[in-house]
């Protein structure tokens, strides 16, 4: 029989150490993080019959508090009593990134006593169009306890070796614990900070001498120490799960990874405004959306529901937030809809994350497309080692390289050879040389190709 991870508990009661006692704060969380292993083994129907009664309590409040979202609702021609179903749901409009900028009103006058105090979340402005929501007590203890429900899905151990690889670290320290929420209940193994602006040399040095058991990194960052790997060798005889985080964890990244490293990878997509959006399944891949806290809806630009196969743009409902509305939010990331998971949750599913609407490319005539790049065929001409595109106008694309050496007029040339070819037009092509590496955006996020066109 499996041990359970919650044998290891540590309890917050003087002088009882077994079994172990939870108080307060930290006994509510361990309450919910039971429950959501209980939840996720619902059918997709009671899944849904639970959400819509927590999102009329939702609704209801902010009917009351929201001056925008009453707007919103009367603008549709809808009441609180009316969204009671997906059907009725979509009648109302999406919020989007400007409503969220505009509205000044959006926010709740009032919020519960329980939910206090709220806290602001700055979106880190990756769009080009930065908002603050606010969010609650409530809200934050759901992003640990499904935080913890993905450490339970890949790790189920807490003595190792952890190391963090982040925007927000300044120098690279060793930290005694993993810090929250895994140390709120267990004695963790010690964690590794590493600063994201640290060269690649440095990061790949920093990481063979503490030998991490789990890494959590950057997709972009993965890749470079891939690369730092298969030139000059980095052994991480430890290393056993890596948790991509942030960006859009592309397939060529993941299976660079696979190929290279004996570990599992573990990828989940997230947001400032949302938290904890999905988390990948690590029996067959799909992303689970977390539906104990999100109502997850992927439509495609006309507005039909996207079915399975299909991609369109995700739209969530936050199910707890009683400060700032969050109803049917426009998020900006693209996705394919998954089909039920042969792991047997109920929990819905996406088959990958694509990316937000300004990763896609503006062609001549208006059309929107992910773009192809023919990256696969860079070093067949030219000693390319990081690159990036961005598109400034509807002709003219700036392509951002780091080389090995300078390349010749016959490499460039073939260069743009071969991506005019992988993107279908002659877009002029300026090229941009940068020394080590090209510099992250300031949230630490590096996007392969960036629309800056309006």
């Amino acid at each position: 029989m499996k041990r359970s991870p919650w044998n290891d508990v540590k309890g917050s009661v003087a002088r009882i150490v077994w079994p172990p006692l939870l108080q307060g704060s930290n006994a509510t969380m361990e309450a919910l993080i039971r429950l959501l292993d209980d939840t996720q083994w619902l059918s997709p129907d009671e899944l849904a019959a639970n959400q819509f009664r927590q999102l009329a309590i939702v609704i209801d409040h902010a009917s009351r508090y929201s001056p925008h979202f009453k707007r919103r609702l009367a603008e549709a021609g809808l009441t609180p009593k009316d969204l009671i179903s997906f059907e009725a749901l979509r009648k109302l409009p999406l919020l989007t990134r400007r409503d969220l900028q505009g509205a000044r009103d959006v926010y709740c006058t009032d919020v519960p006593q329980e939910h206090l105090p709220p806290h602001e979340n700055r979106t880190s402005g990756s769009t080009g169009e930065p908002v603050l929501v606010k969010r609650t007590r409530i809200n934050q203890m759901f992003w640990l306890a499904i935080t913890m429900r993905e450490y339970f899905w890949y790790e189920g151990r807490f003595d190792l070796r952890f190391s963090a690889i982040r925007p927000t670290v300044q120098m690279q320290r060793i930290i005694e614990t993993w810090g929250a929420p895994a140390n709120l209940f267990f004695d963790t193994g010690s964690a590794q900070l590493i600063p994201i602006t640290a060269d690649v040399k440095q990061i790949a040095e920093w990481l063979a001498s503490f030998d991490p058991h789990v890494l959590v990194v950057y997709p972009s960052v993965l890749d470079a120490l891939l690369e730092y790997r298969e030139k000059h060798g980095l052994n991480l005889p430890s290393l056993s799960i890596i948790r991509t985080i942030s960006e859009t964890l592309k397939p060529r990244i993941r299976e660079r990874a696979l190929a290279a490293l004996p570990v599992k990878i573990a990828d989940n997509y997230s947001s400032q405004e949302m938290g904890i959006i999905a988390i990948q399944c690590p029996e067959s891949g799909l992303y689970h959306t977390m539906g104990e806290s999100l109502i997850v809806e992927v439509i495609g630009d006309d507005g039909h529901v996207c079915r399975e196969g299909e991609v369109g743009r995700v739209v969530v409902s936050d199910l707890h937030n009683f400060a700032t509305p969050m109803i049917r939010y426009d998020i900006g990331d693209y996705a394919e809809v998954g089909g039920p998971c042969p792991c047997g949750r109920g929990l819905p599913t996406l088959k990958r994350v694509l990316g937000r609407e300004r990763n896609l490319i503006l062609m001549p005539d208006g059309r929107r497309h992910w773009p192809l790049v023919g990256f696969a065929r860079f070093r067949d001409v030219a000693p390319i080692i990081q690159y990036q595109f961005i598109q400034h106008s509807r002709e003219e694309i700036e392509v951002r390289l780091v080389t090995e050496t300078p390349l010749t007029a016959e490499q460039e040339n073939n260069l743009r050879n071969v991506i005019h070819e992988a993107l279908g037009h002659p877009f002029a092509l300026r090229f941009t040389y940068f020394e080590g590496q090209i510099p992250r955006a300031a949230n630490g996020k590096f996007e392969e190709f960036v629309c800056a066109v309006n």
